[in-house]
């Protein structure tokens, strides 16, 4: 990532972490759990309360690996179809980013792509969505504390970061940026090393550290079956209250099958 708009980042930061936090206890509240918890499982907490919301979120292998999710919402259901072909990293930070989207943006989306090589865009909605994702993720009491165990019995800060990314599951960018925004990291410690490390370097480190490099590897899971028998029960509810006719849901059905193919690169 190119040096000042890394800065610019933590500058946001900085103006605007006390708002986030803000936003995070109340989807705590929300979700009946401590906002100093260590999230673990960000897809099984939301996937419910998604749906009352009106976005069935999911995970489904996509063909274009440069794309970490796409949301849709229409005139009934929204989609929020998270790409399992990346890593477990990229998924969880990409579900995390979603929920500032879902419950907090002010002007609602109605279709859009997130990429997954860089989640750092440049609008004030994504900069404030990933922020929450960092904040939701890495809880800051928490988050210190490991960071103070893994710094001192560490050898440099990289293997903090990389111990970091692994307790926690999140990128390392994220990681990273998290360690600066809560000053853990001073600006002045930031290096080429730190700031321009590849992939191979962080397995490399992972193997050196004994870390679990399974936390890079795809899941490829694919929920789709589950989303059409979702929407299939849920047509059936509606048709037979009479909010929409069988042609209606024939449509939707069509047009959920051919996304996914679409998705796929099977069409």
């Amino acid at each position: 990532m190119d040096v000042n708009r890394f800065k610019s980042i933590i500058e946001y930061s900085r103006v605007n972490l006390d708002e986030i936090e803000v936003k995070i206890r109340k989807f705590c509240a929300v979700m009946n759990i401590r906002s100093d918890s260590d999230v673990r499982d960000v897809l099984l907490l939301v996937r419910e309360v998604f749906l009352r919301r009106g976005f069935i979120v999911f995970e489904m292998p996509f063909m274009d690996d440069e794309i970490g999710a796409l949301c849709y919402k229409g005139d009934g259901l929204g989609y929020v179809v998270i790409n399992s072909s990346l890593p477990r990293v990229n998924n969880n930070f990409a579900v995390a980013h979603e929920i500032y989207h879902v419950f907090f943006q002010e002007n609602e989306f109605k279709s859009k792509i997130e990429f997954a090589n860089e989640y750092y865009y440049e609008s004030e909605d994504e900069h404030a969505a990933n922020i929450f994702a960092g904040a939701l993720l890495m809880p800051e009491n928490s988050f210190r504390g490991m960071f103070d165990k893994f710094r001192g019995e560490s050898q440099g800060i990289s293997d903090t970061i990389c111990k970091l990314m692994n307790y926690y599951q999140t990128p390392y960018m994220a990681t990273l940026i998290r360690c600066c925004e809560l000053q853990l990291i001073d600006m002045k410690e930031m290096s080429g090393e730190l700031m321009f490390v590849n992939k191979e370097d962080v397995f490399e480190k992972f193997d050196e550290l004994w870390l679990d490099k399974s936390i890079f590897q795809p899941s490829c899971r694919d929920d789709f079956p589950n989303v059409e028998r979702l929407v299939g029960n849920i047509g059936k509810e509606y048709i037979e209250g009479g909010y929409i006719n069988q042609r209606t849901f024939d449509m939707v059905i069509t047009n959920i099958r051919t996304l996914s193919k679409r998705i796929r690169g099977k069409e």
